[in-house]
């Protein structure tokens, strides 16, 4: 096989060819390593690779339904044992952190078969929509090596994208697998709070909010990815049941006539580019030429609110994070990016009374998201509110780090997220990804669908967002569409 006959197989489909012994791991894992010489120095996607790792495990005898398809995880709470993870952070890269288990996660994608053979680029912790850690550098995007992949998961959606590896570990917080999937014309599914484990370093995180998957070229690979990862483990806070039928079989079937609700407004009042307009109009076209009825809706949430209780649980936890890591590892807050530094800042001021009652709002969102499916069975909006950034373009500007700085060395920072600033600082943050955070704070699975690309071929996906524990009418959606439009053969236009 060479590299142009592996571009045509999604992860399934290289299984079946190693099931029928007409290609062997090795010979794949060969592949995709020399691939990755060839693109990797340019898109700078994969950060530590783990190649002894994987041509041992060539070597044995795989099972499942990826036997011996090449993969990569996220560098970011998808630990192996006896390897270094970094979580995109100076300072665990400096003390050359390694981890003494496996992600349950990981352990889960070993038993489907998969050969991992590296790590993939991430912002520090995961707390961006961009992949540009100071620790790593920029991770660009295949379509256009100007551009982002995206974040949290962008080294992950860089390296699928540009043909490295048909499918690869990701996680979604605040839209970490839907942004880079719409960035990078991907298919990113995120899964239902519970869907998937944490354990064993944390039962949930950010209270569910926060949830493992792949990112995927075919909806088939995503589907049968979630069919081998679902469910609890002795971690986990409580049990979700998956569906009677396998997702994967559950795909092959297209769905009933549905009721789908749209909108393309910005939740929080910010710009909404052409492209995302455009990006839903072409999407309720195909949608109503496959007899779906699609009305412009929403639900009545208040976006701001939403974006400000999203916020305060995201700076808190991170401050509680990042305390944690000080306490048990040699780690100084100068190990940390001065944007960290100063989220850590304003997380640490909220109080109990605050953080309960931002919680309690969580409730109050799902209750009326709730509501809005009693009236439709799903709602779409752009995953994105713009075709990916350029590189260095979302940055702390230079002439706000000395006084970061300096505010944070009389511990002042907090200040700046007070009073009518607390609304810029939201609209600053989320500007360019709006959309994704409702699905994070409802615990509903949603989905970034590639049925787009701008005149710069650029994409931008389609999100939709589905009831709670409703993974198999996205899938079923989300085949049809692929099936109506496909997209697979757009990974060949890129040239890297």
């Amino acid at each position: 096989m060479n590299y142009q006959e592996y571009l045509k197989y999604d992860g399934l489909g290289l299984a079946e060819l190693v099931a029928k012994k007409e290609i062997h791991p090795s010979e794949l894992l060969n592949i995709a390593l020399e691939r990755s010489n060839q693109a990797n120095p340019e898109l700078n996607a994969i950060i530590i690779p783990m190649h002894d790792y994987a041509q041992k495990r060539t070597q044995t005898d795989l099972t499942g339904p990826f036997a011996g398809v090449p993969f990569l995880v996220k560098d970011l709470f998808q630990e192996y044992a006896g390897y270094p993870t970094s979580y995109g952070c100076n300072g665990f890269k400096r003390i050359g952190y390694i981890a003494d288990r496996n992600a349950e996660i990981v352990n889960r994608w070993e038993k489907s078969g998969i050969v991992t053979f590296g790590r993939t680029n991430t912002p520090e912790f995961g707390i961006k929509g961009i992949t540009e850690p100071d620790a790593w550098g920029s991770c660009k995007n295949p379509w256009n090596l100007k551009h982002n992949s995206g974040g949290s998961s962008g080294g992950s959606a860089s390296a699928v994208a540009a043909g490295i590896v048909p499918i690869a570990g990701a996680s979604d917080g605040g839209g970490s697998i839907r942004i880079p999937a719409s960035y990078c014309g991907l298919f990113g599914l995120k899964p239902s709070r519970g869907r998937t484990p944490w354990g064993p370093q944390m039962s949930e995180a950010m209270h569910g909010a926060a949830m493992q998957h792949v990112l995927t070229k075919t909806v088939r690979d995503s589907a049968a990815m979630l069919d081998a990862t679902h469910g609890e483990d002795h971690h986990s806070m409580f049990k979700i049941m998956r569906p009677h039928t396998h997702y994967l079989e559950i795909i092959q079937q297209p769905p009933k006539k549905l009721k789908i609700a749209f909108n393309i407004q910005s939740p929080i009042g910010t710009r909404v580019s052409q492209d995302a307009i455009q990006a839903v109009k072409q999407t309720t076209k195909l949608l109503e030429s496959l007899g779906h009825e699609v009305i412009e809706d929403r639900p009545e949430i208040d976006g701001m609110q939403l974006a400000k209780d999203f916020i305060t649980t995201w700076f808190s936890q991170f401050s509680y994070m990042l305390d944690e890591i000080r306490k048990h590892y040699d780690a100084k807050f100068t190990d940390f990016e001065l944007d960290s530094q100063v989220l850590a800042a304003f997380g640490a001021k909220t109080t109990a009374i605050e953080y309960i009652h931002n919680l309690n709002n969580w409730g109050v969102y799902v209750s009326q998201m709730n509501q809005f499916f009693d009236r439709y069975d799903l709602y779409l909006t752009p995953a994105t509110a713009s075709v990916a950034p350029q590189n260095g373009e979302i940055k702390t500007p230079d002439w706000q780090k000395p006084i970061l700085k300096a505010l944070l060395g009389i511990r002042k920072a907090h200040l700046l997220a007070q009073g009518k600033l607390v609304d810029q600082m939201v609209k600053d943050n989320l500007k360019w990804v709006p959309f994704t955070q409702l699905a994070n704070i409802t615990g509903l699975p949603a989905m970034s669908v590639p049925l787009y690309w701008n005149e710069q071929n650029l994409p931008l996906g389609s999100q939709f967002i589905a009831p709670f524990a409703h993974e198999d009418l996205l899938l079923q959606l989300a085949a049809q569409l692929e099936q109506a439009q496909p997209w697979f053969h757009r990974y060949q236009d890129i040239q890297i």
